[in-house]
């Protein structure tokens, strides 16, 4: 199975040093608690995950455009 086009490496931050991590803010209520991952979806699109510890907004973004979230679902869903 062929991989997608490399994403650019990104230093790893910490989630317990605050100045190793970049801050993302929630688009829905503008914290900065948030949990940023980046991953792969089943299909092979790269996204950026963005979780808000304060009002629970979830997103993921796809080369900086939001995704639905039924979109996501379509693109985890496995081929038989």
């Amino acid at each position: 199975m062929a991989r997608s086009s490399a994403r650019p490496s990104v230093p790893l931050g910490s989630l317990t040093q605050r100045e190793s991590r970049d801050v993302v803010t929630c688009v829905s209520c503008s914290s900065a608690r948030t949990t940023q991952l980046s991953m792969s979806l089943t299909d092979g699109t790269p996204v950026d995950f963005v979780s808000c510890h304060v009002c629970g907004h979830r997103s993921w973004t796809h080369e900086g455009v939001e995704l639905e979230v039924s979109d996501v679902l379509q693109r985890t869903r496995k081929v038989r």
